[in-house]
């Protein structure tokens, strides 16, 4: 199952899969789908057994324009 880490901004969601990368997180940069309910137009999008690591590693950074989590269910992305 893919999730996706939503950012309000293009810069930070770039910064976060550069970040996530160097930490052995499978990441890459997708569209963020109209149902994310915001976002730049790009997310970081990973598997769900990374997602306590994403978790962990996110919010050490703080990253302001942070939206939120949202999995994949069916083609239709829900928060999480």
């Amino acid at each position: 199952m893919t999730v996706l880490a939503v950012f309000r901004s293009r810069a930070q969601a770039l910064d976060a899969i550069s970040l996530l990368r160097s930490t052995g997180v499978v990441t890459q940069a997708v569209a963020t789908p109209a149902q994310a309910g915001c976002g730049c137009g790009v997310s970081a999008a990973f598997d769900v057994r990374f997602l306590p690591r994403v978790k962990q590693i996110l919010s050490a950074r703080r990253y302001s324009s942070f939206h939120g989590y949202f999995k994949n269910c069916s083609g239709v992305y829900l928060s999480c």
